[in-house]
């Protein structure tokens, strides 16, 4: 992916651009091979320079991987950003979104299993073996 923009307006370095973008370098060249970000503009003096823009891309990539969407899915998310596919948009949170809310079941039953094992940790005191771990092996051979 080459960077059409106007060398002059491309202001930062690459770790400016890390610090404006809160990232790390290599968060910056790993997403550069993944193609998720540009290729900076090289002027004649061979030092890589970064614009606003480039900032702003790292910012959406930072903020959709925040509400769970992968590298791969940014990707497409990212070939929408055209401002003429919202319904692709839409369908692709709305998975995530289900996605999201299949994982908070999930955790649910992990937080009550949790909570009872938790009880019968307190509910025995004075025993040899801890309840919890016979627990844990029993639905282990289970």
């Amino acid at each position: 992916m080459i960077n059409n923009r106007n060398p002059t307006e491309s202001t930062m370095t690459i770790g400016g651009l890390a610090q404006a973008a809160d990232v790390n370098v290599e968060t910056i060249r790993f997403y550069q091979r993944k193609g998720l970000m540009p290729e900076p503009v090289r002027p004649s003096g061979g030092i890589r320079r970064y614009a606003e823009a480039d900032r702003s891309r790292l910012h959406f990539i930072k903020t959709a991987q925040r509400l769970g969407f992968s590298l791969d899915e940014i990707a497409e998310l990212l070939q929408l950003d055209d401002g003429s596919s919202c319904a692709q948009a839409r369908t692709k949170a709305e998975v995530k979104l289900a996605d999201v809310r299949s994982k908070l079941v999930e955790l649910h039953r992990m937080e009550e299993a949790l909570e009872g094992l938790i009880r019968l940790c307190g509910a025995t005191r004075g025993k040899v073996r801890c309840p919890m771990i016979v627990a844990l092996k029993d639905n282990a051979t289970a």
